[in-house]
């Protein structure tokens, strides 16, 4: 079992940044591939940023260019770095962890942190 805890949500204003850090515990070694996903109100769950174990990156579209995902495998520790936010990000952020590559869904979820951007 893995444990995933977020934090560094919050409110800023737009044009702002956020860094959002996912702290992973127990088997961490299974862990194949870390993913950000958020939710707004009244909307899907939607992938944002996955990085792989072999170094590959994919964003989704509405992220691309102004989020990064990184990862800290001594910390064991996954960063998303959030810039030119806009109140079209407000949402509640998802750490994931998969076993298998991120390709059949998530293994493990952590219970989210909220981001609150103003214009």
């Amino acid at each position: 079992q893995v444990q995933l805890v977020e934090s560094g949500g919050g409110s800023v204003q737009a044009g702002g940044s956020l860094r959002l850090s996912c702290a992973a515990s127990g088997s961490t070694s299974s862990i194949s591939c870390m993913g950000w996903f958020r939710q707004a109100p009244g909307k899907r769950r939607e992938g944002i940023a996955f990085l792989r174990n072999d170094g590959q990156l994919t964003y989704g579209d509405s992220v691309k260019g102004r989020f990064t995902i990184s990862r800290d495998n001594v910390k064991n520790t996954a960063y998303l770095q959030m810039n030119s936010l806009t109140p079209e990000d407000t949402a509640t952020y998802y750490c994931a962890a998969d076993r298998y590559g991120c390709y059949y869904g998530m293994d493990y979820w952590g219970k989210g942190t909220l981001v609150t951007i103003s214009s």
